[in-house]
């Protein structure tokens, strides 16, 4: 069994209680679902088109200018 806490040790559970309040726990994550999931897919659509953008670079325009 656990050994009680006395005074001293109930003064700083009381004071603590806040720190496990349902509205300070994980509430951006609750307040965002999926924000992690399409922060992801951004990421790998940038990522793809930066790819896609060196394989198929334009080719610059050659002047062929006869005079």
């Amino acid at each position: 069994m656990a050994k009680p806490l006395g005074p001293t040790g109930e003064f700083f559970r009381r004071r603590d209680e806040w720190r496990k309040h349902p509205m300070l726990s994980n509430q951006l994550r609750h307040a965002t679902p999926g924000l992690g999931i399409a922060l992801v897919a951004f990421g790998i659509y940038l990522v793809g088109e930066q790819v896609y953008d060196k394989l198929y670079k334009p080719h610059p325009p050659t002047s062929c200018s006869s005079h």
